[in-house]
């Protein structure tokens, strides 16, 4: 069993049953009374962000989380099947877990995979990626870049906005925390 002192950022934590990651922390050591350490912490399953404060030197129940990058291999069903690249050992993983990053996902793409005791946790997608433009109205004469966005439907079925000048078939990089356009990517 670790400590308080041994809280890092990205240390995962089992309080009440559930895992919670570290996000921000910080030692504090008072003119008087005792330290103590202040930490930021987000649930692993939900994303719920929560404050939290340790006493120094307090008993804490550290969890190991197995962050492997998978290679997304296909759909089946409500499950994802993604593949490590050096077992070859595929791995199952429900809808639920995947969430929002199934917009961004395509197959034979690398991710990162997060398991606690062989139990999927989350799946982490790289900042962007790039996507193509399958289907977005055709932009009119005198459309800039500096003018409105318009919706655009990508290779993956997922919804953004992108500017007025954009095509179909136009590859774009997107960002995959927000869902935002960041760049039109020249092949």
């Amino acid at each position: 069993m670790a400590t308080s002192n041994d809280i890092k950022n990205g240390t995962v934590l089992r309080i009440d049953g559930q895992l919670w990651s570290i996000i921000e922390f910080q030692h504090v050591k008072p003119g008087k009374g005792g330290a103590f350490v202040r930490t930021k912490m987000k649930n692993v399953l939900s994303g719920k962000t929560v404050d939290k404060t340790f006493n120094a030197g307090a008993k804490i129940e550290t969890a190991s989380v197995d962050r492997r990058d998978m290679q997304y291999l296909y759909q089946d069903g409500d499950d994802f099947v993604f593949m490590d690249t050096d077992t070859y050992d595929q791995l199952m993983v429900p809808a639920t877990v995947v969430g929002d990053a199934s917009n961004y996902m395509l197959e034979g793409m690398m991710v990162n995979v997060a398991q606690n005791d062989g139990n999927p946790l989350y799946v982490d997608l790289p900042a962007s990626v790039v996507l193509e433009v399958t289907y977005t109205e055709p932009g009119l004469q005198g459309d800039r870049s500096t003018g409105g966005t318009k919706p655009a439907t990508l290779e993956t079925g997922a919804e953004i906005q992108v500017p007025l000048f954009l095509e179909q078939g136009t590859k774009v990089k997107v960002d995959t925390r927000a869902g935002t356009y960041l760049s039109r990517v020249n092949d």
